[in-house]
C-alpha cells in the first residue's frame, strides 16, 4: 500500500523535516516510530523541505508498506511512539503513484509575529518576538505586489539558486489580533527562505529603512542583495498543502 499520512510539529528541537546525519530531523523521528510500529524499514517522502525551527500545522509524508494494519491503528501506533511536539492527525491510502512532493499542487504558510518589548513564555520559539510597531496597511499594499507569476530569484536564498525561479503566489495578506500579527502567503511552491526573506524585507520596509513600493523594485531587480534580512525561523508555519 501506499499511504499517505498528515502530521503537525513543532520544529523548536529539530533540524528540519529532513533527514540529518549529524542532526536530528523530523524524519528520523518518524522512520524510527515506523520502524517500532511495522517492524519495516521506511524512507518516507516529506511533501517539502523546512528550515531548523521551522513549525508545521498541516505536512504530509507518504510511504509504501506491506504491512496489514489498519489505517487507525497506524494513527494510534505512530503517535503512540512519537514524542509529544510531533502528532499524526490522519493516515489514507491513496494511488501507486501518489509522492507527497511531486504531487503537491501548492502551498499555504503563516509568520506569525508577536509584536513586544517583553518576552511571553506561551509564544517562545513559536512566534518572532518583535519589539517595533507595525503599520498593517503599509504592509498589505507592500504584500500585494507579490501576487502573481514573478521570478522571485530576490527572495531566494544563497544556497537555493535554481534555474527557474518563477513562482505564482496566489493570496498574500496580513491581520493583526492583539498583539499578534499573522502574514499568510499562499502559492504553487516556494524557493529556499522567500517567505522568510519576504518578511523579513517587509520588517525593513516598517522600520523606514526601505521606501514604500520597494517590493515591486525588489521583484524587478532580480538580485537578492537587493532583498532585506531573512526573518527568524521560529515565526514560520507551514498550514496546508495542496492536492489535486
Amino acid at each position: 500500500m501506499n499511504i499517505k499520512v498528515a502530521i503537525a510539529y513543532k520544529g523548536s528541537n529539530y533540524h528540519g523535516f529532513e533527514r540529518q546525519k549529524n542532526a536530528v530531523g523530523v524524519q528520523n523521528i518518524l522512520e524510527d516510530a515506523l520502524h517500532k510500529l511495522t517492524g519495516e524499514r521506511h524512507d518516507i517522502i516529506g511533501c517539502s523541505r523546512t528550515d531548523a525551527g521551522v513549525h508545521a500545522r498541516e505536512f504530509v509524508f507518504n510511504f509504501h508498506t506491506e504491512t496489514t494494519l489498519k489505517l487507525s491503528r497506524i494513527v494510534t501506533g505512530l503517535n503512540h511512539f512519537l514524542p509529544s511536539d510531533i502528532a499524526v492527525k490522519s493516515a489514507e491510502i491513496v494511488p501507486e503513484d501518489f509522492h507527497a512532493r511531486y504531487s503537491c499542487t501548492g502551498k499555504e504558510y503563516e509568520y506569525i509575529i508577536f509584536c513586544s518589548k517583553n518576552r511571553n513564555p506561551f509564544y517562545e520559539n513559536l512566534a518572532y518576538r518583535y519589539a517595533y510597531p507595525i503599520d498593517e496597511n503599509l504592509l498589505k499594499n507592500e504584500l500585494a505586489a507579490i501576487v502573481g507569476k514573478h521570478d522571485f530569484r530576490s527572495f531566494c536564498g544563497q544556497n537555493g539558486y535554481r534555474e527557474n525561479t518563477v513562482r505564482e503566489i496566489y493570496a498574500a495578506d496580513i491581520k493583526r489580533v492583539g498583539d499578534v500579527i499573522s502574514i499568510k502567503i499562499s502559492g504553487d511552491g516556494f524557493l529556499y527562505n522567500m517567505i522568510r526573506i519576504i518578511v523579513g524585507t517587509l520588517l525593513e520596509i516598517n522600520e523606514g529603512k526601505r521606501l514604500p513600493g520597494a517590493m515591486a523594485e525588489i521583484l524587478t531587480a532580480k538580485n537578492r542583495s537587493k532583498a532585506g534580512r531573512t526573518a527568524p525561523p521560529e515565526g514560520l508555519y507551514l498550514i496546508r498543502v495542496f492536492y489535486d
